[in-house]
């Protein structure tokens, strides 16, 4: 019998008899690639740590495999235990031989089975003796097994009232939200909340289990610097020099961001910038102020996120998955995501999660980077590494690999000499020539384990010790996913930038950030094909810079377009505010430049709209609050989200003295004052125009030659549409602005577009084409149906 074994060799029955009462352990998926690599050997750790202490254990191991096949297999796993470094030969022998007694493989497939188990159980406690306290049952299993699983467990393998249970469930927790809401109800209804423990095993990683105790402990050194005011950036990155041969199928259906990013590196995040409890032994208070974290995570947009693939990835697919010859794949293996914590700690501090594969070296770190704003007048080589503050300043989570090649914290010395416990960390020797983040390594208070723990032998025994906040409730695994399905909604048909992995990836996959969007640092080659094979459809188009009567073209799909239009215009900004310290932006009106103005609003938190001063191209001759109007789409599109002074917003007057656009009111002459006495030389920074089916552009029209040529700066004209009467810039005012973007999408504007692309400068036939800056830039933005049809 599995119990009667305790009585022999290693606690001998006198102490057999003092024991607190029994826990079995039931691993599904025993013979599987996870439990083979990593689960026995954490629960054999489990058997070391414990055996003993006052509990007596014995572990079931049952998969899909036969039984004598799964015996066979899973005493070749026993046999290749190990023991931690600081146990004896001799007592390792003894340990590894008992807990080979204690083991034993099983079938559980059927609810017969269950009842078995659950059978042998009572009667084995019955025989010795022992009281039940109770079962770990862990799912080393796919998630649609869950389901039955559950089920059988429920109907005839709990234990009986008094003793405890605890599921064990590994990820992938969905593959969105609603997928994760469907799992969590299923298993819901089988297992109360205390009962489930989700695992991450980056949880389990000793640096990171170690960045709670370690803000803990240094609260009265890091109360004033983890915020906003101290923080430059957070770095979260996980880099892996394997591709994912051999794991397609699972790579095609889930991808990186789902992979790693979803949950190991958000968990990270949450682990940084949550608020400290004033318990962290709480897991009640962990687990609540991690939630709180979730929640003020400000949402993603498309623009938030940098996607890669390495280049053999596709043909891979290709042989593991009997693609045809012609299949490439979408899947991202390589992602940068910026993400942002909309609270007073953390407002405007960025947080950048990155994970491939594929890549240069195989890494893993959490950094803090501290703002500097010291400036040293003496040489570099004369600073005082413990003193400077020129010197950078972080604080390094290192989870492994690299250069370090094992877990450590690293604490920049000119910050402050950290504490950290005493049993379970020790300073690092010197390394002479290591240099970690531009830094030699004696430039940091550098600490790592006394003993390396793997991660799940560190969550194993926390599970049996009940150490809840290690592990993800429903209620976080549910906010997690509802951060990251948007984005991966709006990646879903995205391309990714391929790379050819390793050291020849150079700074191809580099990437740069501006308010809430991410870009890729250095431009690739126009691709129109992915690659070999039939003729491309539509979706399968890249970004394409090219040339459209002489000047820049920028086409894409119109998610695409808007965020790259976007993007420009925040650059524009910026560049303006440097040299001049205001932004003069026209915006035109119709439909077309609404998804930009919603994009403007919800995805460039940076965009210096305090020095902005916002106008009209042209307007409607309707009152403004009219649905009609092109300032009411600006005010409900864009202004009553963003924080521009009320003074910097000029409406076009074409209501004066309740009457609408009268040559008498002189509204055209007063908005060409306004322009005159706020904009130096009448030059706008950014003129944003359209252009119709008809060649017009602004309100100005082939049949209504007003404005196209003369020195009125603003005009009125009529359109050969309801609402005829329309103020209109001239088109010598547009063209004395420093940058004109034309935004022309839709299938519709095909036709039109191909014509304007042979015509000459013909402003009174076709209007767009008299457009063309004398001392600027002229841009256009086309999506492909305008542009191709």
């Amino acid at each position: 019998m599995l119990l009667v074994a305790v009585c022999v060799g290693l606690l001998g029955c006198p102490q057999a008899q003092a024991l607190q009462g029994h826990v079995s352990v039931i691993l599904l998926g025993a013979t599987g690639d996870l439990a083979r690599k990593y689960l026995w050997q954490g629960l054999f750790q489990l058997y070391v740590d414990e055996a003993g202490k006052g509990h007596s254990l014995s572990f079931h191991g049952s998969a899909l495999t036969a039984t004598r096949q799964g015996q066979e297999l899973l005493a070749q796993v026993l046999d290749g235990l190990a023991c931690p470094t600081d146990v004896a030969p001799d007592r390792c022998a003894a340990l590894k031989g008992q807990f080979q007694q204690l083991s034993q493989y099983r079938s559980l497939k059927t609810a017969e089975d269950y009842v078995a188990l659950n059978g042998d159980i009572e009667a084995q406690l019955q025989h010795v003796g022992r009281r039940e306290a109770g079962r770990i049952f862990y799912f080393s299993v796919p998630p649609f097994a869950y389901g039955d699983i559950a089920r059988h467990i429920n109907g005839s393998c709990r234990p009986r009232p008094g003793a405890w249970l605890r599921v064990v469930l590994e990820k992938p927790f969905g593959h969105d939200l609603l997928s994760a809401q469907e799992l969590a109800a299923g298993l819901g209804s089988f297992f109360q909340e205390e009962e489930m423990y989700r695992v991450d095993h980056y949880l389990g990683k000793q640096a990171v289990a170690q960045i709670l105790p370690f803000r803990d402990q240094n609260r009265k050194a890091l109360d004033g610097l983890w915020n906003r005011r101290h923080v430059e950036r957070v770095e979260i990155v996980l880099k892996e020099t394997l591709d994912a041969e051999g794991r397609t199928s699972f790579y095609e259906e889930y991808g990186v961001i789902r992979d790693v990013l979803q949950n190991h590196l958000t968990e990270i995040l949450t682990l940084v910038a949550m608020e400290l409890p004033r318990n962290i032994s709480s897991a009640e208070a962990v687990l609540g102020h991690k939630l709180q974290a979730f929640r003020a995570l400000r949402g993603l947009q498309k623009g938030s996120a940098v996607l890669g693939q390495y280049e053999a990835y596709s043909q891979q697919v290709r042989g593991e998955l009997q693609r045809p010859a012609s299949f490439h794949s979408r899947t991202p293996t390589f992602a940068g995501v910026l993400v942002h914590v909309d609270n007073l700690r953390w407002e405007g501090v960025p947080f950048i999660l990155m994970s491939g594969k594929a890549l240069d070296e195989r890494v893993g770190y959490v950094r803090v980077l501290f703002k500097n704003q010291a400036c040293c007048v003496q040489d570099e080589p004369l600073w005082a590494v413990d003193q400077s503050r020129c010197l950078p300043r972080q604080i390094v989570f290192y989870i492994g690999h690299g250069l370090l090649g094992g877990p450590a914290v690293l604490v920049s010395r000119n910050l402050f000499r950290p504490l950290l416990p005493s049993r379970g960390w020790k300073e690092m020797e010197g390394r002479p020539g290591l240099r970690l983040f531009g830094r030699p390594l004696s430039d940091y208070y550098a600490y790592s384990p006394v003993r390396e723990q793997d991660a799940y032998s560190v969550l194993i025994s926390r599970i049996f010790h009940r150490r809840k906040e290690s592990f993800i409730t429903t209620e976080n695994l549910l906010a997690s996913w509802v951060f990251w399905t948007p984005l991966l909604d709006s990646l879903a048909q995205e391309i990714p930038r391929l790379y050819p992995g390793g050291a020849e990836n150079g700074h191809l996959l580099d990437f740069e950030f501006s308010g809430g969007q991410l870009a890729f640092s250095q431009q690739q080659l126009a691709q129109l094909v992915p690659g070999p094979g039939p003729a491309p459809l539509p979706r399968d188009f890249q970004v394409l810079r090219a040339k459209y009567r002489d000047s820049p073209l920028i086409s894409a799909w119109p998610e695409e377009l808007i965020a790259t239009l976007a993007s420009d215009i925040e650059a524009a900004a910026e560049r303006a505010v440097r040299r001049s310290g205001e932004f003069h932006l026209a915006l035109s009106g119709g439909s077309s430049p609404v998804a930009l103005f919603q994009q403007l609003a919800t995805a460039h938190y940076g965009f210096p709209w305090a020095h902005t001063h916002l106008w009209l191209v042209d307007e409607r001759c309707v009152p403004l609050r009219d649905p009609e109007s092109n300032f009411q789409s600006l005010q409900a599109h864009l202004l009553q989200h963003v924080r521009v002074p009320y003074y910097n917003i000029h409406p076009m007057p074409v209501h004066l003295h309740q009457r609408l656009c009268a040559e008498e009111d002189q509204g055209a002459q007063a908005y060409a004052r306004e322009i005159s006495a706020f904009v130096a030389n009448s030059s706008f920074d950014l003129v944003l125009l359209g252009m119709g089916t008809d060649g017009h552009t602004a309100s100005l029209f082939p049949q209504s030659p007003s404005g196209l040529d003369g020195e009125q700066l603003v005009v009125l004209t009529q359109s050969p549409s309801r609402p005829h009467s329309r103020m209109s810039l001239s088109l010598p005012l547009i063209n004395r602005a420093r940058k004109v973007a034309v935004l022309v999408v839709g299938r519709m504007k095909r036709e039109i577009t191909m014509l304007v692309s042979r015509v000459g400068h013909e402003p009174r036939k076709w209007p767009i084409s008299g457009v063309l800056p004398s001392s600027g830039q002229l841009v256009w933005y086309m999506d492909y149906d305008a542009f191709l049809g």
